[in-house]
């Protein structure tokens, strides 16, 4: 039995703590575009997973990604995990657009439907968040999984708490 080589891969990331005290001072897009012009951290999670920050307006926002071994399951495709927390950003920066300065949100519940195996030859794909109901306390956000072509790989269902951040 041949031994296969290890793969290896580094990243860095800025420090999380940092985003979070300023994004007390900011509305969340202020916050969210202070991230894409580089002026706040991104989550650490984005830089692991390897995301990439994509459309961002108002009650709108996407991520890309390009599958690549490192998020592979055992079974030679994407781990659903990958999938879901590519998702899940997306739909969390799409409320994360609307809230006020001194709102925070947490996830209720997360529903994902897995419609196609995604693998490195599916290519560039891009989740894109889209708000169904944003009330005082909850928020119902939608979000999918898509080709360069449009064909789409997973849809996912979000609700979420809002809370005043203390």
């Amino acid at each position: 039995m041949e031994i296969t080589k290890q793969r290896e891969r580094a990243y860095s990331w800025g420090n999380p703590f940092e985003g979070v005290e300023l994004s007390k001072d900011l509305s969340g897009m202020e916050y969210l575009l202070a991230i894409k012009r580089g002026e706040a951290p991104a989550s650490p999670l984005i830089k692991t997973l390897d995301f990439s920050l994509g459309e961002l307006e108002e009650g709108k926002a996407s991520f890309y990604f390009e599958p690549q071994e490192f998020h592979y399951n055992p079974n030679g495709s994407v781990h659903g995990g990958v999938i879901t927390a590519l998702l899940d950003s997306a739909m969390g920066c799409t409320l994360h657009s609307l809230l006020p300065k001194g709102t925070v949100y947490t996830t209720l519940e997360l529903k994902v439907n897995f419609l196609k195996m995604v693998h490195a030859k599916s290519g560039i794909l891009t989740a894109t968040g889209k708000m169904i109901h944003l009330g005082n306390s909850t928020a119902l956000i939608e979000a999918s999984l898509t080709d360069e072509s449009g064909k789409k790989y997973a849809h996912a269902l979000s609700t979420c708490m809002l809370l005043k951040n203390e």
